[in-house]
């Protein structure tokens, strides 16, 4: 299980413990956590569920693959160098503590 923040644009967050083996995205589908939409349930295919690694992160997360780098030059919010696909994130002990800012808008 890990702990995962997700910041709101607002400035508000939610902390929420997600069981492994989910994703960053599933995290914050069953939890209801508005800022994700995840229109193609986790595929890598639409980007609505794009969001910003926190810039302070030391944690490992997964290489980024050519899918999901291709995806990310397609999404709502600007992509920065920090931008991952949620539904890309496993969640495991690794990533306890994981902060991940949502963008403004997903479509």
């Amino acid at each position: 299980m890990a702990k995962i923040t997700y910041k709101h644009p607002n400035g508000t967050e939610t902390v929420v413990d997600v069981p492994a083996p989910n994703t960053v995205m599933r995290g914050a589908k069953t939890n209801n956590i508005e800022g994700i939409e995840a229109q193609c349930g986790g595929s890598a295919q639409c980007g609505t569920c794009h969001v910003y690694i926190d810039e302070a992160n030391t944690l490992p997360l997964p290489e980024m693959h050519e899918s999901e780098d291709d995806v990310l030059y397609g999404t709502s919010c600007p992509r920065r160098a920090t931008s991952r696909l949620s539904c890309q994130l496993p969640v495991s002990d690794a990533i306890d503590g994981l902060v991940v800012h949502l963008p403004e808008s997903q479509s």
